[in-house]
């Protein structure tokens, strides 16, 4: 089995995600390209679960680049809502007439989600929880899945200007503040990409 060490890309086009993955695999030594960087195409997320998506963009990250490549598949589960928008987390964001990232509005996406929990009346079930999957892929097909979670609850309106996505209205189980308040490194201590790192750390590096 494969362990990870030297290079690695990081499969994401999202500053935010890779930021994060930077800070919590650099106590490994683990030198960190992004696949934008590198001018890698992102491949179309079709498969139904966090796991395959995952595993869809590892893949084609570590073909295309012909080193080790780590892609994170995370989102948003509303329990109200049948743990919806689940893997379609960013199509919500998705502006119809804009392709690309950069036409991804996360405001209104958290507007969406709001206004099917409002939908629900004063007593919808305000609990929820964001999940990750972290996929590791070598060029040689070899994977690794871990997987990672953080419970908590939807305010509104979005609070805090230090998260993306739906960090804004995301409080994390015996919390008062959003994601988007709290500081990163705090952040970083509990979130589920945090949680999945844990699992990875102790899988590839035994600590």
């Amino acid at each position: 089995m494969h362990k990870l060490t030297g290079r690695l890309v990081i499969a994401t086009h999202n500053a935010g995600k890779l930021r994060e993955i930077q800070a919590l695999l650099a106590p490994y030594g683990v030198e960190c390209l992004s696949a934008g960087a590198l001018g890698l195409p992102e491949p179309a997320e079709t498969g139904t679960t966090f796991t395959e998506n995952a595993l869809i963009k590892a893949h084609a990250a570590a073909r295309a680049s012909g080193i080790p490549a780590l892609a994170d598949d995370s989102g948003l589960c509303v329990t109200a809502l049948g743990g919806r928008p689940g893997v379609y987390t960013a199509d919500w964001a998705q502006r119809q007439w804009f392709e690309g990232p950069a036409g991804r509005d996360w405001y209104m996406a958290m507007g969406k989600v709001e206004g099917l929990l409002c939908e629900q009346g004063p007593e919808a079930d305000r609990s929820c929880w964001f999940a990750c999957v972290l996929a590791l892929a070598w060029p040689d097909g070899e994977t690794a899945v871990y997987e990672g979670r953080a419970e908590g609850t939807l305010t509104w309106p979005p609070r805090g200007t230090l998260g993306f996505g739906y960090d804004p209205v995301f409080v994390p189980a015996g919390g008062a503040m959003t994601f988007a308040e709290i500081d990163p490194a705090e952040k970083h201590r509990i979130s589920h990409r945090a949680d999945a790192f844990a699992k990875l750390v102790q899988g590839q590096f035994g600590a």
